[in-house]
């Protein structure tokens, strides 16, 4: 699975992360890297408790629409999410 990730640079250097695709996921890092790899993380887990609870999981969303706030920076970035086991 692909998602659609969007890293803000804050002011203090830090970098927060969102996934348009699921509304409450998202994440930060002390680095761009550091928040890479945290969302990859924060997706896998949210996709998890979705199939947990019997939610569908949301296709990649490419529309993406932001208000930046007070981030001095964003780019655009896609996050493949390996395959979650399915809950039995």
């Amino acid at each position: 699975m692909t998602y659609t990730a969007v890293p803000l640079r804050e002011e203090d250097g830090r970098c927060s992360v969102f996934v348009p695709a699921l509304s409450d996921c998202h994440t930060w890092g002390e680095t761009l890297r550091h928040a890479l790899e945290m969302v990859r993380e924060a997706t896998g887990g949210y996709i998890d408790v979705l199939r947990e609870d019997g939610e569908p999981i949301a296709a990649d969303r490419t529309d993406i629409a932001l208000d930046m706030a007070d981030a001095a920076e964003a780019i655009v970035h896609k996050v493949r999410v390996g395959e979650v086991a399915a809950v039995a």
